[in-house]
């Protein structure tokens, strides 16, 4: 590919993106909706236009006076004085984020308390310079975004929404929303921003009690975000609406009340939003610490638009797979699904002629009498035997990441766990959606009538795993339309284990910190940032997509390497991918000492395999390795001609008529053949002969390279030789400690059998997750309690609940003896908790004495 140098740049303000090159938004190079059991295309949905514009209870933005714009000069992003100036000896943390639209990095600086908005631009190399790579460039001066409060709470992470007018400040108890484009006040390249906090009524400000587990903005809405907390509730919020009250909340359920083995099980971690696949468009995916992965759906954002012509085949694929079943289940589910999708989007029942209307805004709704069930926790199924493994995992610690991806025409599920390893899933089967009958929803109506927010608990369904253990997932292409009813009947689908990735990580007391990051060119290529550097992973093989590579495992390569023993501290405070115009991708990091890298991931692309068979041509059919100088013509010699038989000639005589015609002709034949060809090699040679000299000249530089190389291989003998024998000595050496320490009391100890060892590492998953899960839990409850035993001014009298979560007429209220009740089953748990402790130190110490 041919790249055209950028030309000299005029003087511009340094907050316009920059007139050269702009990396393209991040597009997903799969085809927008694929299905596992029918080859029928659907069509993609488009992210959300909902508007964000500001309320009326907002507060004016003051007049500030004109800016005056100084000349941007443009430098790598490396040597950006937002780095530059703290780098190596600066406060990293709080992350990066990356606007492809304008082409923006935005990036929280701890000791400045603000946001640097730089202008980034990518510049093609110099023809003069040979061998210069494509540069990352960013705009001096740039801009700083100030939060108009203080946020009193250390941000942790930065992330912005779809248009880049919203950007997320969220810590580990707080969050708070910085609208980029609503000033207050300017000072030079100083801007002070207005900011709102998040939740304030469930997230308290001394940073106590229920934690904030992630954020993130939904990929289909510019103002909605989701936000996943310790005390195991899913909350969306509405940007444009209120960021007090969320719009929609579900309170986890995954285990009934009674039953929980492992505090872990109910301690949520990371959540992700499906795409580009069926029902995944509508699917929320929570990962709790012990590794088991849940499913809600459907769950889409008020007022979010989505393609009508993909809703429509959504809509006619139940009619004609569901409603027709004998199985009263299919039939129920389908009942179900239909009534969502007719009220979600009602334009499906006008029938429209019209078809300029591309697009369809989903309506608030939610069923009275049904809540989402809580699908899960994912079952995995082994594909030799195709039987259903438990829910434990081979992989060790507790789960610590968790990403999405859709790739062809499946859904790959990536698991981060704490001892560091990745496990690699894909989803057997579709995602549908699923309700539980009788659970009653609490909803929240505005004075208009219509739905403002949605509450509702999601219960899981024991008997879903007893249920997939009786159905075998059947192949793609056998049998579609029992493959059809086996989607409609509620169950949750399966997970395919593709591969178990093992990052050699140093083994640590505490879990390593691990962090996931999608490629936004190659869906298959994921990123894991961990103390010990950067590494790239990529798939191969996936089931439903690439069959034919089954035995091809996933590729791992460093991208960076740290040498740093300790893993259980991230690396990276920010890390973004930029796509650029030429198909490649550039990798942005921020080390935590406010270090920025950029690394140009052309270099490597994996090559496709070339696979020959040796033994489908003969030896014949294989040319020689000729050189170029002189042409295969010449160097194979003249045809040799044809002559007649000599007996012939015996009876002529040279001075005959005859004898002189057959000397003529014979002179002739040789002029042709010979001396035409000892013509033809002369010139060649005479032309060659430049190319021979040079040749030559080279052969005997290389000559020359070779003997000063012997020659200083000769002097460095001797020096090699010492090595050698001093390396002798140090081996001889610790060959005599290790006899020595083999006449040590402790060498003679029995290693634990395998009963101990289960038993001991019984004890190292308790003290390294259990309890830690535990003692979250015990916060969140806490911290729960306290806010429900405080009533609020405008909530229901004796509940602490706000006005619109008022229990109904017939239910009974929390009385202050059920709160004291609860207060001591807390005390008691605090007491059991210490217990425990004491017997588990107990245990150590008896192991210790034991292996002693």
């Amino acid at each position: 590919m041919t790249r055209i140098t950028a030309p000299e740049l005029s003087p511009s303000p340094p907050d316009s993106p920059p007139p050269v090159r702009r990396s393209p938004a991040p597009a997903s190079a799969t085809p927008p909706s694929r299905r596992r059991h029918s080859p029928s295309p659907s069509l993609a949905l488009t992210p959300s236009s909902a508007s964000t514009s500001a309320t009326s209870s907002r507060p004016k933005t003051r007049p500030s006076p004109k800016r005056k714009y100084s000349p941007a000069q443009w430098v790598p992003v490396s040597s950006h004085p937002a780095f530059a100036l703290r780098g190596g000896q600066g406060q990293g943390g709080g992350g990066a984020a990356w606007d492809a639209a304008a082409s923006r990095l935005f990036v929280w600086d701890p000791s400045a308390r603000g946001v640097h908005r730089i202008s980034v631009r990518i510049r093609d190399a110099e023809p003069d310079k040979d061998g210069e790579e494509v540069a990352v460039e960013a705009a001096v001066p740039s801009e700083m975004l100030m939060p108009e409060i203080d946020l009193g709470y250390e941000v942790t992470h930065i992330t912005l929404n779809t248009d880049g007018s919203s950007l997320l400040l969220a810590g580990s108890h707080n969050i708070n929303v910085l609208y980029v484009h609503e000033r207050v006040s300017e000072d030079g390249d100083t801007i002070i921003c207005r900011t709102a906090p998040v939740a304030s009524h469930v997230l308290p400000r001394n940073n106590d009690g229920i934690k904030v587990m992630q954020t993130s903005w939904h990929p289909f809405s510019s103002s909605h975000f989701g936000v996943l907390t310790s005390d195991a509730v899913f909350r969306l919020f509405d940007l444009s609406n209120d960021l007090v009250q969320p719009e929609q909340e579900f309170y986890l359920q995954p285990i009934l009340p009674g039953r929980c083995q492992n505090a872990s099980s109910i301690c949520p971690v990371a959540f992700s939003y499906g795409s580009d696949h069926l029902w995944d468009r509508f699917s929320v995916f929570i990962l709790f610490s012990d590794g088991s992965i849940f499913v809600l759906c459907p769950v889409v954002p008020f007022g979010s638009d989505y393609s009508k012509r993909y809703i429509e085949e959504l809509y006619e694929d139940v009619n004609t797979f569901g409603l027709k079943s004998l199985n009263p289940n299919v039939v129920t589910n389908s009942h179900l699904a239909i009534a969502w999708l007719e009220a979600t989007f009602p334009e499906l029942l006008r029938q429209s002629a019209d078809g300029s209307t591309l697009m369809l805004r989903a309506r608030p709704y939610a069923p009275v009498d049904d809540s989402l069930t809580l699908q899960g926790p994912l079952c995995r199924v082994c594909e030799e035997n195709n039987e259903l493994e438990g829910k434990g995992s081979s992989c060790d610690g507790k789960a610590v990441g968790f990403v999405y991806s859709s790739v062809g025409k499946d859904s790959v599920l990536v698991t981060a766990w704490g001892s560091g390893q990745l496990q690699i899933d894909a989803l057997a089967d579709e995602i549908q959606p699923q309700w539980s009958i009788g659970v009653p929803t609490c909803l929240n109506f505005n004075s208009n009538g219509h739905i403002k927010s949605v509450a509702m608990k999601c219960d899981s369904n024991p008997q879903d795993s007893l249920a997939l253990r009786s159905h075998r997932t059947s192949s793609t292409g056998s049998n579609v339309k029992s493959n059809t009813e086996a989607v409609w009947m509620g169950h949750t689908p399966p997970l395919l284990r593709l591969s178990i990735v093992d990052l050699a990580l140093p083994k640590t007391p505490n879990s390593s910190s691990l962090s996931l990051f999608l490629d936004p060119l190659v869906p298959e290529r994921f990123y894991c940032a961990h103390g010990g550097g950067l590494d790239m992973v990529t798939l191969h093989f996936l089931p439903f997509s690439y069959p034919e590579m089954a035995s091809t495992p996933p590729s791992v390569h460093p991208v960076l390497t740290t040498g740093n023993s300790d893993t259980t501290s991230p690396f990276l405070s920010g890390f973004v991918t930029i796509a650029d115009a030429y198909g490649h991708v550039q990798l942005v990091g921020i080390t935590h000492t406010a270090e920025c890298f950029v690394v140009e991931m052309k270099g490597w692309k994996e090559p496709t395999p070339l696979q020959l068979d040796i033994h489908s041509k003969s030896i014949k059919d294989v040319e020689s390795v000729t050189t170029g100088m002189i042409s295969k013509e010449l160097i194979a010699g003249p045809d040799p001609p044809i002559l007649p038989s000599s007996s012939g000639l015996r009876s002529l005589t040279p001075d005959s008529i005859e004898g002189k015609s057959t000397l003529h002709h014979y002179i002739k034949v040789f002029h042709e053949h010979y001396v035409e060809y000892g013509h033809k090699v002369f010139i060649e040679l005479k032309e060659h002969g430049d190319y021979v000299k040079t040749e030559i000249e080279d052969k005997q530089k290389r000559l020359q390279a070779v003997k000063q190389s012997l020659l200083s291989i000769e002097t460095k003998d001797q020096e090699l030789n010492k090595r050698i024998d001093r390396a002798s000595k140090v081996y001889d050496l610790l060959e005599k400690r290790i006899e020595s320490f083999k006449m040590l009391p402790a060498a003679n100890k029995k290693p634990l059998s395998q009963a101990e060892l289960e038993f001991k590492s019984q004890l190292d998953r308790f003290a390294d997750v259990e309890l830690d899960a535990l003692r979250s839990s015990i916060a969140a409850l806490s911290a729960r309690m306290r806010r429900f035993a405080h009533m609020s001014p405008g909530g229901a009298a004796g509940t602490g609940m706000a006005p619109w979560q008022a229990p109904k007429a017939g239910r009974s209220h929390v009385t202050e003896s059920q709160m004291s009740l609860m207060k001591s089953s807390l005390e008691r748990l605090s007491l059991i908790n210490e217990e425990n402790n004491l017997k588990l130190r107990l245990i150590e110490t008896e192991l210790k004495n034991k292996e002693q």
